[in-house]
């Protein structure tokens, strides 16, 4: 995989509680910009606008380069990882995930966490009935 033309859009669940954790971590750590963070559990984020629909993102995470490639799920975070130097733990990483039975182990785990996702609990802003789900369709 080619290295993602910056800026990287990360389109993530703001609403899950790991997820919107996960993209707290890389926002601080995103000094240059070269990563533009995307809420799609906003009431405001529109999905036709990138021709991908609510439900696909909400089933896995999706970046998308200045170029209009489309990352998902492993390669999403692969992408993300890129954004920082290979000599930080990220850019290792980045490295790291490329490996055949690494990435085959990766791609595992992501399917499972992005199938078990909606069992996490919500952030409370989208859990004041006491009922927490995650909307369209998941």
């Amino acid at each position: 995989m080619a290295t993602p033309a910056f800026p990287l859009k990360v389109f993530y669940d703001g609403a899950c509680i790991v997820c919107s954790a996960e993209m707290q971590h890389y926002r601080k750590k995103n000094h240059e910009g070269r990563l533009v963070f995307i809420d799609i559990s906003s009431p405001e984020f529109d999905p036709a606008l990138y021709g991908i629909s609510q439900a696909e993102f909400m089933a896995q995470m999706h970046a998308i380069d200045r170029e209009g490639t489309v990352y998902k799920a492993v390669e999403a975070f692969r992408a993300i990882w890129q954004a920082f130097p290979a000599s930080t733990f990220y850019g290792a990483l980045g490295t790291f995930v490329s490996l055949p039975g690494i990435n085959a182990l990766a791609r595992g785990g992501y399917a499972l966490f992005a199938r078990y996702r909606k069992y996490l609990p919500r952030r409370k802003r989208d859990c004041a009935t006491g009922t927490c789900t995650i909307r369209n369709g998941m």
